[in-house]
């Protein structure tokens, strides 16, 4: 079994393993939906969501031969060899959500790469095909995340396999039927974690970066509760002005064109409009998210600060 998931072609035994799978817990999610009426998916979304996936297949399998080319490179002048083993491929699996990790915190932070990354957040709906609303570009740099572990001793192979498998995992969470995973929420990129990950609230803006693993936002202070008393609103703020999949693929780029546009800029501040935060402008007029948060951490602070004063005073 180890031999059919970690050869070369362990990426394809992967994926064909978990297509039944993927069918399965969605043909039950759209079941349930229908039966509680709960309107978890809408047909146009859906048509997106496959869309977006099918040219993120497509361009997966075109930069596949170049990807690992780059990978085994590394992996020829690896600073460590290792003996494969379990523990290797425990190591190789961790360090791989970790790469992921990191990744996907730069496509938060970084405008040009949330450009990439914005069409996974765009749905106002949150089921299990949002797992498959791919950030379609992706692919073409994906693979600089995966190269210095393939420097480190690890077979590009066998990472490929361990971010495949997290990415079926990955696709479960997205779901707003399973409200709690008990002991595992404190291990795990949960359910519950994950639709903080697509809320458009502030609170909840750019938490819970983790693929497999939680551990990660903890770590390094991105992680986020789910607070009951705060619903989550799926999609992004301002929304897109529709569906539409060119819409949708080529939403902040051409919000960046915009900007990139404006005369008089200084060659510092086009290079901020692509790769500074989200929301950063160069006349100081906007907000980024950690801008957005630090003033609604002080307005609940301040606001918990006068009832707490109230408080007092009526008990006084």
């Amino acid at each position: 079994m180890m031999d059919f998931f970690m050869s070369e072609d362990g990426l394809e035994n992967v994926y064909a393993w978990s297509i039944p799978l993927h069918a399965t817990v969605i043909l039950a999610e759209m079941i349930y939906s229908h039966v509680s009426e709960a309107k978890l998916y809408s047909g146009k979304d859906l048509v997106t969501n496959v869309y977006l996936a099918l040219m993120n297949f497509g361009l997966d399998l075109i930069m596949k031969a170049f990807a690992m080319g780059v990978m085994f490179f590394f992996y020829n002048h690896k600073l460590v060899s290792w003996d494969f083993s379990i523990w290797y491929l425990l190591a190789c699996f961790v360090i791989t959500d970790f790469a992921y990790y990191v990744l996907h915190y730069v496509d938060h932070r970084s405008r040009a790469f949330w450009a990439v990354h914005i069409t996974h957040h765009s749905s106002e709906y949150f089921n299990l095909t949002t797992g498959f609303r791919s950030p379609v570009l992706q692919p073409l740099y994906r693979y600089l995340y995966f190269s210095p572990l393939a420097f480190l001793g690890f077979n590009p192979w066998h990472i490929m396999v361990a971010y495949a498998i997290g990415q079926v995992y990955g696709t479960w969470v997205h779901t707003q039927t399973v409200k709690s995973m008990g002991f595992l929420e404190y291990i795990l990129v949960t359910p519950s974690h994950h639709r903080v990950h697509h809320a458009c609230n502030i609170k909840y803006l750019d938490k819970n970066m983790g693929m497999c693993l939680i551990i990660w936002d903890k770590i390094f202070g991105t992680f986020q509760k789910e607070d009951p008393n705060i619903p989550v609103k799926y999609g992004i703020y301002p929304k897109m002005p529709d569906n539409r999949p060119d819409t949708v693929l080529f939403y902040e780029w051409r919000k960046i064109w915009k900007d990139l546009k404006q005369p008089g800029l200084k060659f510092t501040d086009r290079i901020n409009y692509i790769f500074n935060s989200p929301g950063w402008r160069h006349d100081g007029t906007g907000k980024t998210v950690r801008q957005y948060q630090k003033e609604y951490f002080a307005k609940q602070a301040k606001k918990k600060e006068q009832q707490q004063n109230q408080a007092e005073q009526k008990t006084a």
